[in-house]
């Protein structure tokens, strides 16, 4: 993978190989037991894994015909060991973006805005050369924003990028710089810049910071407990971000681009939310799956959500993430109930995560 403002990689690089000189050395001391996964499955992860520095930990569910059961490993020693780490929280990036559209959604569907309303309305000041951005392209990736706002200067060597990008310097771009590549029927073009803008907007509706209203309005609903916005907030174990080395890093705050990518969450959490999703009546949930742009042949998107062909012919709806210090992969299957979630502290800027997408579709296909 290339490094370009990172921190999430919308395209699967499923054919990309990584290699790693020491993972013949590595030990698989995977427990497999009954009720668990199955000894494929423990071989895939094993193979994906064993690229990892030490003290890396990835944390599973598996959501087979709508019925739960998670798995976790850590690499120690040049080991592979199983681990219980269903509670333990993680960063999971753009996965966030996923969230940042549910309630936009939930606003939709209070009548409290419309997807193709402008976000304009909602700033006291004129966007650069009177430029027009709607709710649903932010959503979808098709406003003709750029993957990170030009005043931002994206440092791979700061730990933590994006904590300077406050208030103001998103409102000198949004009336100084802001330049779209395309109108509102433009074409898709993945927008970091856009979701934190989304998000940014949904806060000033709801008059209420971005992490209180994801409590209120999405967590509290979802049972989700252990999911929040900030590291200082985590109540739980919050495993430790790694460089690409296995060094610790800091944990990112994504300042005024919130929305983009600053959610920390569990997968027995993100479990109860992907269990949602097979719901019918949740209309809330149904809306943001609905797709609103074509790709090509077999990809989508809808409202956060990224859609694709599985392998028989079905919708595989999914979202991947990563910041400095951890990546992550969400696929689900609503016709069946199927579904793999992988968090873990992996770090987004180095080639080997991913591994982690590769990992999380071979597993769902493995259902």
């Amino acid at each position: 993978m290339k490094n370009s403002f990172l921190f999430l990689t919308p395209i699967l690089f499923l054919f990309l190989s990584c290699g790693n000189s020491q993972t013949s050395k590595t030990v698989n001391n995977q427990t497999v037991s009954k009720g668990s996964i199955t000894q494929a499955q423990s071989e895939l992860i094993f193979d994906h894994t064993k690229v990892f520095p030490n003290n890396t930990q990835l944390a599973f569910a598996f959501i087979e015909n709508g019925r739960v059961k998670f798995y976790g490993v850590e690499k120690r020693n040049d080991t592979i060991f199983t681990i219980k780490n269903r509670q333990n929280a993680f960063e999971i990036g753009s996965i966030t973006k996923v969230f940042n559209a549910t309630l936009l959604a939930d606003f939709v569907l209070e009548n409290k805005v419309q997807l193709d309303n402008p976000i304009n309305p909602y700033y006291d000041f004129e966007f650069n050369n009177g430029q027009v951005i709607t709710f649903k392209t932010l959503a979808n990736h098709t406003s003709g924003l750029p993957r990170m706002p030009s005043n931002l200067d994206f440092d791979i060597g700061n730990q933590d990028p994006f904590s300077a990008y406050d208030a103001e310097k998103l409102k000198y771009y949004l009336a100084n710089e802001m330049d779209l590549s395309f109108d509102e029927h433009g074409e898709y073009e993945y927008s970091n810049l856009g979701a934190g803008l989304l998000g940014y907007t949904l806060s000033k509706i709801g008059e209420k910071p971005l992490n209180q209203l994801f409590q209120e309005r999405i967590f509290s609903k979802y049972n989700m407990p252990n999911s929040t916005i900030g590291s200082e907030n985590v109540s739980v174990f919050l495993v430790q971000g790694q460089s690409p080395e296995g060094q610790p890093v800091q944990n990112w705050n994504l300042a005024s681009l919130s929305g983009a990518g600053d959610m920390i969450s569990t997968a027995e959490d993100l479990s109860e939310f992907v269990m949602a999703q097979f719901k019918d009546e949740n209309k809330t949930l149904a809306l943001t799956r609905a797709k609103t742009h074509t790709m090509n042949d077999t990809s989508g998107i809808g409202l956060g959500w990224h859609i694709r062909k599985g392998p028989s012919g079905e919708n595989w709806i999914w979202h991947n993430g990563g910041t400095g210090g951890y990546t992550s992969c969400m696929v689900m299957n609503k016709d069946k109930k199927n579904g793999v979630i992988v968090l873990s502290n992996v770090s987004a800027l180095g080639d080997p995560m991913i591994h982690i997408d590769q990992l999380c579709f071979e597993l769902m296909d493995s259902l």
